[in-house]
């Protein structure tokens, strides 16, 4: 049976910094050690027709140099591409550009860890009000769509269900977990705790559709 409490905290999570071209940029990292091969669990990230079995409907040209659209979110093009260990791509959406790199490290010959980084250059104002959950949050539930999609059971969460299973109390509880955890790895990266808390608490808020407390 598909847990989705567990599997939130199965994740890792880490925020840092990185210095642009253009200057300052929040690096938010998520990772997960998943029970695949490496060309499994790459081709689950790259192949368009597998990705919209876990994540979203995707069109484009995925290899080198290709763009892509994710519906109904961001879209951009691939910047970088070395299968089946990492690749790198814009994200693009709502007229602002940040960035994804993808890891994938096999741990042995069945398991292989998935690490992202999400780069992107955030002003202060829009940190301070929610922090890295703003992204965090999302990529924590797409995790969710690709662990389900490699259990392989049937007993996780599909795209189908998924605006129904986030809308339910048991989907509500793992985005204010989520949120929670990553407000507990922005205090780790120095973070005022109190700032970093109440940032969780407008996040799990935006996410859940109920009022900060």
């Amino acid at each position: 049976m598909f847990d989705a409490t567990e599997q939130i905290n199965a994740v890792q999570r880490r925020v840092g910094s990185r210095t642009l071209e253009a200057g300052e940029a929040r690096v938010t990292t998520i990772s997960q050690t998943y029970q695949a091969t490496v060309e499994d669990l790459w081709d689950a990230c790259t192949s368009a027709e597998r990705i919209p079995r876990w994540f979203l409907p995707i069109s484009g040209d995925l290899r080198l140099g290709g763009t892509y659209q994710l519906q109904g979110n961001a879209g951009g093009t691939v910047e970088s591409c070395e299968p089946p260990h990492r690749f790198s791509a814009t994200w693009e959406m709502g007229g602002e550009v940040s960035w994804i790199e993808v890891r994938l490290t096999p741990v042995d010959d069945e398991r292989t860890r998935f690490e992202l980084d999400h780069i992107a250059h955030v002003d202060q104002d829009r940190w301070a009000q929610f922090g890295p959950g703003a992204v965090g949050v999302g990529w924590d539930l797409g995790l969710l769509g690709l662990a389900s999609h490699l259990a392989g059971d049937g007993s996780g969460i599909t795209p189908e269900q998924a605006a129904e299973w986030t809308a339910s109390a048991e989907g509500r509880r793992a985005m204010e977990l989520s949120s929670h955890l990553w407000g507990e790895a922005s205090i780790a990266a120095g973070t005022d705790a109190d700032e970093a808390k109440a940032a969780a608490e407008r996040t799990t808020a935006f996410y859940t559709g109920t009022a900060p407390a």
